[in-house]
């Protein structure tokens, strides 16, 4: 290419305002003939080569496109072209013709890696510095490669780490030029000192005003400091975008929290059993397992090509599987819609399977994507539970075969979906039967319990490949519940249903007898918490509710649920609130304090005369 003139040629350009037949050929010879003239020193360059094919016959029969026109000047060596365009149009458009195949050598241009990302990044910084007039540092560049090749996988580098970059740039130049946050929070100090001044001086409270003056000058004066920074900083120019500028915009666009590990982050992370157990009782193997997993991937130590962590959770039915999911979801992500649910159950025949990636083209459903593979590329950052996973077909297991050792998964649009952002939860009732039958597997100091998962493990052996097992992170097996974590789940439930009511103006509290019923009668191991929840809403909150559409407790009232032993029900009975504590009397001493003085006791004030002090 060494002395040579690139010039690139616009399709559509030379197409738009073509009328009438032989217009459009009128161009392309134009064209052809300065090419001639400047035969070994141009270079002809097309991006989206594949337009070349059909352009300008209109739809009519007849017409000649410029793929014909080009293809003498080729074979005779007299046309230099490059073009450019993506494999798939390639074989859509241009491998059809063979003539025109073959006058072109294809070149793959394959990805680059991140470290000639980085390269290529270090010589655009000057164009992006000069544009958002900004400095970018070497952290920044690193940052938006590196991040945009973990986190961004539909779309490609370098064009994605440029986007990034490009975003952060125009982010951290718009704050430059706005109006720092403490300049705004001063003004509006300032501003309502103002109104405070006007008011106490138009009720003549001059010594309270002329304070209020003194602490309004000390802010003016603050202020104006505060700008003359600010404004010096923007006229230098000196706005500089750093990586957690970068890593701003990752958040933004994905929704993962990639900034680095702020203190009271590290603290939750660190503290993350503690905040499971409030709503999961018991289970501390599985708590443990699974606090675990998170750390190591927010530490930043896991393997990137793998979810965040697969686990298999076995027990009986209402033991907290389903509920350490939740939980999980909103102390991580803040927010229990993170967890991504798919009833395994729905998956049992063979031809349901292609509903987890979408149907192949040609089959209904093609437009609506996979039911699984949708909802993880929507939001990656998640906890996807797959509940009951033994009622699946054994079709269903050699798909998530690659989701769990590769993390990702094709779906049928052909667009690869991440999972390795996701934590993968699958949970089953196989050996549940085990379980019930040692129900005090924990009283010895955990030989039981390993006695008990060997034993499940035979289970779990028959029923899933091996390939399929050794593919989880941990499998997990839940106790089934005892009367005392039953009897806490009781004071997790009424608490619950006391928030509720207090959403609604009323304060509930709860007597101990029915606690003490809740805990005796809520006590089915076969069906462990489920059927004290059943228990509960059949029995306190259907009487809660009567009573309020009824008028007997109403809003702002104090009420009170108790379980009637002769009548066998639950009474919720208004009460009256709690009385103030009378103030304590004062002593005589403080009472003379208090009290003001009388004319007599107040000190004569000097009269004075018209000559001066008398």
């Amino acid at each position: 290419m060494r002395d040579k003139r690139l010039v690139e040629l616009n399709i559509n350009a030379m197409v738009a305002g073509a009328k009438y037949r032989g217009e459009f050929e009128e161009r392309v010879q134009k064209v052809l003939k300065e090419i001639s003239e400047h035969q070994g020193e141009l270079i002809l360059f097309i991006d989206e080569v594949h337009t070349i094919v059909g352009a300008g016959q209109g739809g009519g029969e007849g017409g000649l496109d410029v793929a014909n026109v080009f293809k003498p000047m080729m074979a005779r060596g007299e046309l230099n072209l490059i073009g450019a365009t993506t494999l798939n149009e390639y074989q859509k458009y241009i491998e059809k013709d063979a003539a025109l195949e073959r006058r072109f050598q294809p070149v793959t241009v394959p990805e680059p890696t991140v470290a000639q990302a980085i390269m290529i990044l270090r010589g655009l910084r000057d164009t992006f510095e000069a544009h958002h007039k900004v400095s970018i540092s070497e952290d920044a560049i690193i940052a938006a490669a590196e991040l945009s090749d973990r986190y961004i996988t539909a779309r490609f580098l370098p064009d994605k780490a440029i986007d990034l970059l490009d975003q952060a740039a125009a982010r951290v130049k718009l704050s430059a030029t706005a109006r720092p946050v403490a300049v705004q929070e001063l003004e509006s100090e300032l501003h309502q000192l103002r109104r405070e001044q006007d008011y106490v001086a138009a009720r003549k409270q001059y010594d309270k005003a002329a304070e209020l003056g003194k602490r309004i000058e000390a802010k003016e004066a603050e202020l104006k400091k505060l700008i003359e920074g600010w404004e010096r900083e923007r006229a230098s120019g000196s706005a500089e975008v750093k990586a957690e500028h970068v890593a701003q915009i990752v958040s933004r666009l994905t929704g993962i929290p990639v900034n680095e590990l702020t203190v009271e982050e590290r603290e939750k992370l660190l503290h993350l059993e503690q905040r499971l157990h409030e709503r999961l009782v018991g289970q501390d193997e599985a708590v443990r397992a699974v606090a675990d997993a998170v750390r190591l991937s927010r530490a930043g130590l896991r393997e990137g090509s793998k979810p965040v962590a697969t686990f298999l959770f076995l027990g009986p039915t209402g033991v907290g599987k389903t509920e350490l999911a939740k939980a999980l979801a909103e102390s991580i992500y803040g927010d229990e819609g993170a967890l991504l649910r798919i009833d395994m159950s729905e998956y049992g025949e063979r031809h349901t399977v292609a509903r987890l990636v979408g149907a192949p083209p040609g089959y209904i459903g093609y437009d609506e994507g996979g039911q699984l593979t949708e909802k993880v590329r929507r939001k990656p950052y998640s906890v996807l539970l797959l509940d009951e996973i033994e009622k699946a077909h054994p079709d269903v297991y050699n798909i998530l075969l690659q989701v769990f050792d590769d993390g990702r998964l094709t779906d049928g649009k052909g667009r690869v979906v991440d999972f390795t952002n996701t934590i993968i939860i699958a949970t089953s009732n196989l050996g549940s039967d085990i379980i019930q039958r040692r129900l005090k597997a924990r009283s010895a100091a955990g030989e039981e319990y390993e006695k008990t998962k060997f034993e499940v493990m035979d289970v779990l052996r028959g029923h899933f490949r091996p390939e399929f097992l050794n593919r989880i992170d941990e499998i997990i097996v839940f106790h089934a519940l005892g009367k005392e974590e039953i009897r806490h789940i009781v004071g997790l439930q009424l608490d619950r249903v006391a928030r509720n009511a207090a959403s609604q103006g009323v304060m509930l509290t709860f007597d101990q007898t029915l606690i003490d019923h809740f805990a005796e009668e809520g006590y089915k191991p076969e069906f462990g918490a489920r059927e004290l929840k059943r228990l509960i809403r059949s029995e306190l909150e259907t009487t809660l509710a009567r009573e309020m559409l009824g008028g007997s407790i109403g809003k702002g009232d104090h009420a009170s649920a108790r379980w009637d032993d002769k009548a066998e029900r639950v009474v919720c009975e208004r009460q009256e609130p709690p009385a103030k504590p009378a103030e304590p009397e004062k002593p005589d001493a403080a009472k003379a304090a208090e009290t003001p003085p009388s004319d007599a006791s107040k000190p004569a004030r000097k009269k004075k005369s018209a000559g001066g002090e008398s």
